[in-house]
């Protein structure tokens, strides 16, 4: 049986019997909370969570075992692990940190900087551990959640050298033993890729559904018409706008930079067709094929 001896106290955290707290109860904490149950790594998980509508249907989903108040799950844990907000979490991570004596902390935000800066200063910023799991779907609730999300997929985890060893290799075993392999990155780097490979597809599919919205007036066509390729551009235009807005707020600067370039792309689509210049547009399009010698 795997254990890892805590910094602080003798006692070491037995990895096959976790206690798991999990602040938040939606697509990517349930999805937890339904994989280290069905891997045996947590012999019981908490459910935390403002929305009550969200606490009863991950108890009812089996995602967690029982709901407690902040306070209480996080006395009685191992392993505290933030699913919310990455506004929320800057709130909350402090308070978290306040309660602990032992425990693990450890986040799943989509912006790394701004929260480690949070608790740069914090005695106990040790104990947490700043990861960023590159999964997730455009649908959001317990109900979103699935065992089998995290297989495969990177993990990001920042500032690896200001958390405790122990603590590290909690959760570096932990994505592990769910499927995932692991990537270290400096905070800023993070966030400035994040930018580039995620915060940019979901504007750019906001912005998309927006203008069918805008000049498709009627429904049924879009229903009728809509191909596989229009879908699968346009699902993310689904994702919970209280999870995305404080995405692009934490990561402004870089989502700007991000969003110039592609405004620009754009621009160049544009002449081509208004200046009727279709060798440049042939040349656009197979200049964005080469993509495929990276995403094959």
């Amino acid at each position: 049986m795997d254990k890892i001896v805590n910094n602080i106290s003798t006692e070491p955290i037995d990895l096959e019997s976790l206690t798991v707290t999990i602040v938040g109860t939606g697509l990517i904490g349930g999805s937890l909370g339904l994989v280290l149950k069905e891997k045996g790594i947590a012999k019981q998980v908490i459910g935390v969570d403002d929305n009550k509508k969200h606490q009863q249907r991950a108890k009812e989903l089996g995602l967690i075992d029982e709901v407690l108040l902040l306070k209480h799950a996080v006395a009685k844990s191992d392993l505290v692990i933030l699913a919310i907000p990455v506004n929320a979490s800057n709130d909350v991570l402090p308070v978290i940190l306040n309660m602990i004596d032992h425990q693990v902390v450890m986040d799943v935000g989509s912006t790394k900087k701004n929260v480690l800066d949070v608790v740069t200063n914090h005695p106990k910023r040790g104990r947490f551990v700043a990861t960023h799991p590159m999964w997730g779907t455009e649908f959001s609730g317990p109900e979103a959640a699935v065992s089998d999300a995290f297989i495969n997929k990177a993990t990001v985890i920042c500032g690896r050298e200001e958390s405790d060893g122990d603590a590290l290799a909690v959760v570096e075993y932990i994505y592990k033993r769910i499927g995932m392999h692991l990537i270290y990155m400096d905070a800023a780097a993070h966030d400035l890729h994040a930018a580039y490979i995620s915060h940019i597809s979901h504007i750019t599919s906001f912005a998309l559904a927006n203008t069918v919205l805008e000049k498709e007036k009627e429904e049924n066509t879009i229903f009728e018409l809509a191909s596989a390729g229009f879908q699968s551009t346009v699902r993310l235009a689904k994702s919970n706008p209280a999870t995305w807005v404080p995405i692009f707020k934490q990561n402004r600067e870089n989502v700007l930079d991000v969003l110039n370039e592609h405004i620009t792309q754009l621009r160049k689509f544009k002449s081509c067709l208004e200046k009727e210049n279709y060798d440049y547009l042939y040349e656009l399009i197979e200049h964005a094929n080469g993509i495929q010698r990276i995403l094959k």
